[in-house]
């Protein structure tokens, strides 16, 4: 349709749009992990169709080469979310392989017909590798190592250096949790983060330092910054050989540097040059000098990217279409980003620092639709419960041929992001754009807690989690129907897993929205804990409360306790084979709808477990969770959208 023909009104939510589920269960190639070394650019790539493993790629001269074909898979499960799986440096790589967690060796010179097998260097078994770093000195690995040989509750980490020859010897153990060794550039001192249970690392983390003496021991070990109510994050050494790190000392994630025993805010302000420590080896800021550095900082929500002058903290904006800045690697003029957009999905992209220009060498999507079919975002603050300002994205309908009806405004979706210390982002996401472009409304909200806005809202959430999440939500809702922007009589919100509590507890608990979905969300909190692995094994103490009060405050907040106060139509998704929320979860807040007599759907999927990973099975979903939306709101259901029983649901 040109853009001089008329637009078709039709019912909101019934529009026709090259979005299908197919497409969004197809979804894009996970991209992660860029480098940079030598001038070769590397990145991680996910292969849905050989069963998701990850797979390194390298750049050079122009060329895509893949560094580690199948059967193996660059990853690590370190604090089970992983992260920091490969190393670049001087002409090799290392990387951890998830079948054996063993790892691997690469000599990248020479034709690749003649390169052979990857070379292992270490044990693996019961043994875990993440974040390593060369040791030239002393020709070894320094990584963060779990031991789960033990046979008790958890594994040990400890900080531990892995020889050429495969020995290994452990620099300091004590902690429950290591992260982010860095090596000074004269090989001499070693800087790393660690910290206790029962905290979280965006609570409060300890970076220490120390001399590597000429045994490859440590010495001289002293505590530079943090505690246990200061987070610090990406320590880095500077060319010159100075530490710099992040720190939320100030309440913003803010540059500082560790100078002749004194630290020093480089580039004090109210933005988030740092984020929460959920996978080892993020990166947002990189030195292209000893006096200047290249970053990325978060304000509202959104990502800006800068050189910053080390000597006077002064920031300058380096230009690019990008509002969501994942990771960055400098090299002195290469910049290499994993960044993202409205209507950019994820994509790793070079940059010339001198010139400017601009490279893109890989997407996460190569396809996308036509920008008339994509909605972009508004950046939203609104007043939400006992004085707070909430956060949000705000998505309005838009399709390319059709619009509403004459004075009718659109039903709204308002979706919690998962973690819950998580942050929604505007980066391009089909799942979002499948519903927008049928001519529903999204509301995607940084609600308190959520990370990218300080210290102060991240601890909002503290002992919150089920109360602010969902506040939040419900004044987004009820902002947006006031500003006369979407139909307060078709507001319906959905999430997954963690976003699924939220869920459960707006509709238990709160009288605004008219439907909801939830896909195998929590509904019993008490349940969490005795699935928790040791990295999240103490979150619900900061996320709800501390373990002598826990039992009172979950009964109290746990929607299965409230399934009696469900009162509108929902559509519950269930994997039989989940272990993280059980069936029976989801089929008690099932029955109690049913005995009210209020419109329920359930589908169950054989076969799959926390989170729907088939191609058939994510098509099945999000149609049915459409259709049951359509048909409780009275809206034409059109004839390719497969039929799915409500039951008491009238017509």
């Amino acid at each position: 349709m040109t853009d001089s023909t008329r637009k078709q009104a039709a019912p909101c939510g019934a529009w026709a749009s090259p979005i299908a589920a197919a497409v969004v269960a197809a979804g894009s190639t996970p991209l992660s992990g860029v480098l940079l070394d030598g001038g070769d650019l590397f990145w991680l790539a996910g292969r849905a169709s050989e069963g998701g493993r990850t797979t390194l790629l390298r750049q050079r001269d122009g060329k895509v080469e893949e560094l580690t074909p199948a059967p193996f898979n660059a990853r690590t499960r370190v604090h089970e979310y992983g992260g920091g799986a490969v190393l670049a440096a001087d002409r090799r790589v290392w990387f951890s392989n998830f079948a054996d967690n063993r790892i691997y060796r690469i000599d990248r010179d020479g034709d690749p017909a003649d390169r052979g097998e990857p070379v292992p260097v270490s044990e693996g078994g019961a043994l875990r590798w993440a974040d390593f770093v060369l040791d030239r000195t002393h020709v070894r690995l320094v990584g963060v190592r779990e031991d789960h040989s033990s046979g008790g509750t958890y594994p040990v980490n400890t900080l531990c250096a892995l020889g050429a020859d495969g020995s290994q010897l452990v620099l300091d153990d004590g902690y429950d949790f290591y992260s982010s060794p860095r090596i000074s550039p004269d090989g001499r001192q070693i800087a790393w983060l660690c910290w206790n249970h029962p905290r979280m690392p965006w609570e409060g983390t300890e970076l220490w330092l120390a001399d590597i003496a000429g045994d490859g021991s440590l010495a001289n070990g002293r505590l530079v910054a943090g505690g246990d109510s200061e987070a610090v994050v990406q320590p880095e050494w500077s060319p010159g050989g100075t530490l710099y790190f992040v720190s939320d000392r100030s309440g913003w994630w803010n540059l500082q540097r560790y100078d002749h025993g004194v630290v020093h805010p480089v580039c004090p302000r109210e933005a988030e040059f740092g984020g929460p420590h959920w996978v080892f080896g993020n990166s947002m800021y990189g030195f292209r000098s000893d006096g200047e550095i290249v970053c990325t900082y978060i304000e509202n929500g959104v990502s800006k990217l800068a050189r910053l002058d080390t000597a006077n903290g002064g920031l300058t904006a380096i230009d690019t279409p990008y509002q969501e800045i994942r990771e960055l690697r400098v090299a002195g003029d290469t910049l290499v980003l994993l960044a993202g957009a409205p209507t950019i999905a994820a994509e790793v992209v070079r940059i010339d620092l001198a010139s400017g220009a601009r490279e893109v060498l890989a997407r996460s999507i190569e396809a996308l639709p036509d920008v008339g079919y994509l909605s972009v975002p508004r950046t939203i603050s609104y007043p939400s419960a006992n004085g707070r300002t909430a956060h949000a994205f705000y998505y309005p309908p838009t399709n390319a041929d059709f619009e509403p009806l004459p004075g009718e405004l659109p039903p709204l979706m308002v979706i919690g992001h998962g973690g819950p210390t998580g942050m929604a982002s505007s980066t391009l996401k089909l799942a979002t754009q499948f519903w927008t472009s049928r001519g529903i409304a999204v509301l995607d909200v940084n609600y308190g807690g959520s990370t990218g806005f300080g210290r102060a809202y991240r601890d909002l959430l503290k002992e919150q989690w089920g109360v602010v999440d969902v506040e939040d939500c419900v004044a987004g809702a009820k902002y947006l129907a006031d500003q006369g922007l979407v139909d307060r009589e078709r507001l319906v919100i959905r999430g997954g897993s963690a976003g699924g509590l939220t869920t459960l507890c707006a509709l238990a608990f709160h009288d605004v929205f008219k439907a909801g979905a939830s896909y195998y969300g929590v509904s019993d909190l008490k349940g969490l804990d005795a699935d928790s692995h040791k990295f999240e094994s103490h979150y619900n103490e900061y996320l709800i409360a501390p373990k002598q009060r826990a039992d009172a405050v979950y009964a109290e907040r746990s929607p299965i306790n409230h399934s009696d106060k469900l009162r509108r139509p929902m559509i519950f998704f269930q994997g039989l084979d989940d272990k993280v929320v059980p069936p029976p979860q989801s089929e008690v807040m099932v029955e109690a709808l049913r005995k009210g007599g209020v419109p329920v759907a359930y589908l169950t999927l054989e076969g799959e477990g926390h989170g729907f990973r088939k191609l058939e099975s994510i098509v099945r979903t999000l149609e049915a969770e459409l259709v049951f939306y359509l048909r409780v709101f009275d809206i034409p259901v059109p004839a390719e959208l497969p039929a799915i029983e409500i039951e008491n649901l009238a017509g």
